[in-house]
């Protein structure tokens, strides 16, 4: 089955179930800017419908279409070939350097890094440099930092070359330096990123659109200024919220304030 749809990314209808509870019901949308944001609190369902999209839940409904092809009726390597995912832990990489592990990278297009085939080396060399773990690929995942390795991972999923980036709140254990560093170099990628992220903040910066979700469901979807609307932030995270723009980048900001703490100020408009 084929989507008639040309986005590079298209979710149709997906639901998945886990020990008998629906965690996320009926969810549609299309990815087809540079950056699209998946948010929403604790349980709302960001990473279920990512392990759906990188074939490690399979829905109890719907389709998930990678480059026209539903990812569910292809093999795991025609999908690693077109879509990349970076998730929060890999435990299985702790026994190797960081170079050996971004070469892995290229495992869907049927070689090792080290059979030595022509291109390979700087494809590796570059997903490192880009990523700034060049100067440690001689270590042991096991000896780096949580953001280190998250890192090392974002190196290996751009050595696969791919056209779908499926990131799973790749911000986790980054400092603030490293967390803007990384979504501006996904910012510049050619690469339609689908991407869970916590922080309101780097959601409505740095996503072109942002996909909403509340208890399995989308409640919300558009550019940010469309979707992170006081409205929406009262009903699905329970907070008041007020628009700003960020002096430094020009870009939206969000203040919030919980009931308790509000105080009315003519300085901040909705």
């Amino acid at each position: 089955m084929n989507s008639e749809d040309g986005a590079p990314l298209r979710v149709e209808g997906v639901s998945v179930d886990i020990a008998g509870r629906r965690i996320i019901d009926g969810i549609s949308l299309s990815a087809q800017s540079n950056i699209v944001g998946v948010v929403g609190p604790n349980g709302s369902g960001k990473s279920t419908l990512l392990r759906a999209i990188y074939r490690m839940l399979r829905p109890a409904e719907g389709h998930v279409f990678a480059d026209g092809r539903d990812v569910w009726t292809s093999s795991a390597r025609e999908v690693a070939r077109v879509t990349a995912a970076v998730v929060q832990d890999n435990p299985a990489d702790l026994e190797l350097t960081v170079a050996d592990c971004v070469a892995t990278g290229r495992l869907p297009h049927g070689r090792l890094f080290a059979a030595g085939r022509s291109g390979d080396a700087g494809i590796v060399e570059s997903a490192m440099r880009a990523t700034s773990v060049a100067d440690l690929a001689n270590r042991q995942i096991s000896t780096l930092s949580g953001g280190e390795r998250q890192r090392v991972q974002l190196a290996r999923a751009l050595a696969q070359e791919p056209r779908i980036l499926v990131l799973d709140e790749p911000t986790n254990h980054l400092d603030i330096r490293h967390q803007l560093q990384l979504l501006t170099l996904v910012r510049e990628l050619t690469v339609t990123t689908l991407v869970t992220l916590h922080d309101l903040n780097l959601a409505a910066a740095y996503c072109d659109e942002v996909v909403m979700l509340e208890r399995g469901r989308v409640v919300a979807s558009g550019t940010p200024c469309e979707v992170f609307t006081p409205e929406h932030l009262r009903r699905v995270f329970g907070v008041h919220a007020a628009s700003l723009i960020n002096p430094l980048t020009g870009r939206l900001q969000l203040a919030f304030a919980d009931e308790d703490d509000r105080q009315p100020t003519d300085r901040i408009t909705r």
